[in-house]
């Protein structure tokens, strides 16, 4: 194989030819001449990109490969490496954007001409928009790169020079995973919307991929220091692709609380998202620095080092936005920085987002919004506390995302507007700050706010109660009629599987799909495993689009379909019913689309949930039970028969549900009475 021939792993073998990963499998063991692994390891093998194609073409499998995975195939295979590639690129797509005409130019100039007249074209460019001392590097030749740069213009002719670098940039992230940690794009647009709208110059200290940058909408200026110089060249041509061509950008490397790159710049914003927990942070070396303004930070208190820092690059009166871990709001070797913080009425407002909103995915971060004090105003006398847990979602489900973002700046701009919100139990309030100026200083949202349960008082947990009495007497009338004694069956069984090759059921699986990037809509929720499990609505989302060429298209759900996850063991089959119909099929699940003149959808779901069925159908690995929906069996029984069946196996799901609600309501109910009889408004009677 040549030196810098493409390799594919078996994923992007099933995204070429468009099947699932276990087509890719199959076709291994069946053909002796798929190609052999040239790369990977045993559990993870790689092939060699041109020997697969050629493979998939013989065999009628490859009608032809999409541009943006040919584009992505040429950036994966450059000599130099992705990073080089998308350096290369960017650069180019930087010049097209500026002068669209130079797409025709470059296509009909040939390779030798590009290769000549391109290195100064893109150096001087790149001085013109990222000035003198910017981070993007080039080779001094680019004849390896032609190809590379022949598709990207294609590319960039249908979908725009910006989009296209999106592309390839968002899918060098993702093959990346552990290597960086991101700001999703949700809370990236909250703190953009909490600092303001359209403001002038931006910084942010800790640049990343750029997100925070992109998302702030500057109008002026925008600033970014980041510490791995390949990603801060990647990110210099992302801010420069992504903003407007009069917006100034200037990106930076290095470590900025140790070799401040923007030691005399004010800005208007500063956005940032720390390295968390980084005891190597510079506590010894920077003892003496006059950005503590508020306190020396301690050496396990980096986040307040850096939001510092970030104070100290801010213009009086700007606006600074941190996401921060829990801990530092709580932690006692920091109560002396923040309490400086709230006597000075810098700390304006603590937002507690739900677990989940960004990594590290188990932890529920903070937003941390501060102001920069004027010296002649007076400090506020509050401070707006904000928990986003408490957002109702469905039933006992978290709310979604826009639900959380939603309720958080309303809040926030009602308190920074009016100076005052209506507090509300579980979800925020003002708190004066003398009422924080105890020996802890701790300044996490749920630790200060009431129990949503204690606004409603006694009253509200009588009307819980009710609600609970009456589900319980609802669900006495549901229990099922004592059982008829019978014989085993010996009914004729057919598979899934076969059902499916018959036609009188399709099969799909879920987890594909994005929202459409420009779509004003809100996109479809979208129906998890765990939603399956737990017999609750969706509550996912789905992930917003690149241009990646052909839309990629959810598995919506219709009423009757039947969905089964195939991770945990099995056992669970639920029939979608009309309020949950036209979500998005979620990852680890499957659907089943019954043809109804054929299949009883509840009879289909019923005999799927028996556990000897089940247990024939899974496979057991070391830490997990998968099921292979395929090998289910169903009896063939005529459809008189079949709806006999699927009309006890509804009554059996409704008095399942029943059961389910009188548990939440229980719960409710319980955790509510303790509460009050813990905080006096509920009396022990």
């Amino acid at each position: 194989m040549p030196e810098h021939a493409s390799e594919v792993t078996a994923a992007e073998i099933a995204r070429l030819a468009g099947v699932g990963r276990a087509a890719v499998s199959n076709w291994r063991r069946r053909h002796d001449d798929f190609p052999r692994p040239v790369g990977g390891s045993d559990t993870s093998p790689t092939y060699e990109l041109a020997a697969i194609e050629k493979w998939l073409r013989d065999q009628g499998k490859l009608p032809s490969v999409p541009l943006y995975e040919r584009l992505w195939q040429r950036a994966d295979s450059h000599p130099g490496g992705v990073p080089a590639a998308l350096r290369i690129a960017g650069s180019v797509l930087m010049l097209m954007r500026e002068d669209p005409r130079l797409a025709v130019h470059y296509s009909a100039a040939s390779d030798g001409e590009l290769a000549d007249r391109l290195p100064a074209e893109l150096e001087s460019a790149l001085a013109a928009r990222l000035g003198p001392d910017h981070p993007v590097r080039l080779p001094d030749q680019l004849d390896e790169a032609v190809p590379l740069l022949r598709t990207a213009v294609k590319f960039a002719e249908d979908v725009g020079p910006a989009q296209t670098y999106e592309f390839l940039f968002g899918r060098y992230l993702d093959a990346n995973p552990r290597q960086f940690v991101l700001t999703p794009p949700g809370p990236a647009e909250l703190m953009a919307a909490l600092a303001g709208e359209r403001p002038g110059s931006v910084l942010d200290p800790a640049g990343g991929s750029g997100m925070l940058l992109r998302a702030s909408g500057a109008t002026a200026a925008v600033h970014a220091q980041e510490i791995d110089p390949e990603l801060a060249s990647l990110t210099a041509l992302r801010l420069a692709l992504a903003t407007d061509p009069t917006v100034r950008v200037r990106v930076a490397t290095g470590d900025s609380l140790r070799a401040d790159a923007f030691r005399d710049l004010s800005v208007d914003t500063v956005l940032c998202h720390p390295p968390f927990n980084d005891r190597n942070w510079g506590h010894d070396e920077l003892g003496y620095d006059p950005r503590w303004e508020y306190g020396f930070p301690a050496r396990t208190e980096p986040e307040l080092a850096w939001l510092q820092h970030a104070l100290a690059h801010t213009k009086e009166g700007g606006t600074v936005v941190m996401l921060m871990p829990p801990a530092v709001a709580s932690r006692r070797s920091g109560r002396r920085v923040r309490a400086d913080l709230l006597r000075r009425g810098t700390l304006r407002a603590v937002v507690a987002l739900p677990a989940g909103a960004a990594p590290p995915h188990g932890l529920p971060l903070h937003l941390w919004v501060l102001r920069k004090p004027h010296p002649e105003h007076r400090p506020p006398a509050e401070l707006l506390l904000f928990d986003g847990a408490g957002i109702p979602g469905s039933g006992a489900e978290k709310a979604p995302w826009f639900a959380v973002s939603s309720a958080v700046l309303d809040t926030w701009r009602a308190f920074d507007r009016h100076g005052s919100v209506p507090d509300r139990p579980g979800l925020n309030r003002m708190l004066p700050v003398i009422e924080l100026l105890d020996d802890d200083v701790d300044v996490t949202p749920a630790r200060h706010l009431p129990p949503p349960a204690a606004d409603g008082g006694a009253a509200e947990l009588e009307t819980v109660r009710d609600r609970l009495a009456q589900t319980l007497r609802r669900t006495a009338d549901m229990a099922p009629a004592p059982p008829a004694d019978g014989e085993p069956a010996r009914w004729p069984t057919t598979t899934v599987g076969e059902l499916a090759r018959s036609g009188i059921l399709l099969m799909r699986a879920g987890g594909g799909g994005s929202a459409p990037p420009d779509s004003s809509a809100a996109p479809p929720a979208v129906l998890t495993e765990h939603d399956v499990i737990a017999g609750g609505g969706p509550t996912g989302i789905l992930p917003p689009g690149r241009p990646e060429g052909p839309a990629d298209e959810p598995v919506l759900l219709e009423e009757g379909d039947v969905v089964v996850p195939i991770l945990g063991g099995g056992g669970v089959a639920r029939v979608v019913d009309a309020a949950t119909a036209g979500a998005a099929l979620g990852r680890n699940v499957y659907l089943l689309r019954p043809d109804t003149g054929a299949l009883d959808p509840w009879f289909l779901a019923g005999f799927l949930r028996g556990t000897a069925n089940s247990r024939q159908a899974s496979s057991f690995a070391t830490t997990s039970t998968r099921l292979d929906v395929r090998r289910l069996q169903v009896p063939r029984l005529p459809p008189a028969e079949q709806r006999r069946y699927g009309e006890r196996f509804r009554t059996l799901a409704a008095f399942e549900d029943a059961l389910r609600q009188a548990t939440q309501l229980g719960d409710q109910l319980v955790q509510g009475l303790y509460d009050g009889l813990t905080d006096g408004t509920v009396r022990p009677g």
